[in-house]
C-alpha cells in the first residue's frame, strides 16, 4: 500500500471512527487538529483528509475496530511499513495470524505471513513473536533465509 491508497481508504473511514467513538464532530475535529469546517468536508468526501491527518487518526484511535478491520490488524504497524518500507525491531507478541493473515513460507520454525487486507508480509519465531515486517516479499523471503 501507499500513502495516498491508505489516505483513500481512510478517508471514508473518519466518521465511522467518530460515531463509533461517539465524539461529536467538534470533539474529533478538536483531536485530529482541524477545523470542523474541514472534518465536514472530510465527512462528506468533498475532500480528502491529509496524510498527518489519517496518521493523526491511526496514532490516536489504534484500537478502534474500523480502522483494525480496514487495515488487517494495528494501523499503527501500516503506516510504519509504508513510510520505513520495512520494520525489523525488538520482537513483538502476535496472536498467530489467525485472523487477517495466509502463510506464505516456513523455515527453522519461522513462518512467512501475508496480510491478506495490506498485503505486507511479516515473518513470526515459532511463539508468534514478529521479528520482520515489510512490503517486499522479495526481501521478506531473503530475511527468512537468512534467519
Amino acid at each position: 500500500m501507499t500513502q495516498e491508497e491508505i489516505v483513500d481508504l481512510l478517508t471514508g473511514k473518519i466518521k465511522l471512527v467518530r460515531t463509533e467513538l461517539g465524539y461529536t464532530q467538534d470533539k474529533m475535529a478538536d483531536i485530529l487538529g482541524i477545523s470542523k469546517k474541514t472534518l465536514v468536508q472530510i465527512e462528506k468526501e468533498r475532500i480528502k483528509a491529509s496524510w498527518t491527518v489519517i496518521v493523526a487518526m491511526c496514532a490516536l484511535f489504534r484500537n478502534s475496530d474500523i480502522l483494525n478491520h480496514a487495515l488487517g490488524g494495528n494501523p499503527l504497524d501500516v503506516m510504519e511499513l509504508v513510510v520505513h518500507e520495512y520494520v525489523a525491531r525488538p520482537k513483538e507478541k502476535t496472536w498467530g495470524g489467525h485472523v487477517w493473515w495466509k502463510e506464505i513460507d516456513s523455515l527453522k520454525g519461522y513462518r512467512l505471513q501475508q496480510n491478506v487486507i495490506s498485503q505486507h508480509f511479516r515473518i513470526l519465531d515459532q511463539n508468534d513473536y514478529r521479528v520482520y515486517s515489510s512490503f517486499e516479499e522479495k526481501e521478506a523471503r531473503k530475511r527468512l533465509k537468512e534467519i
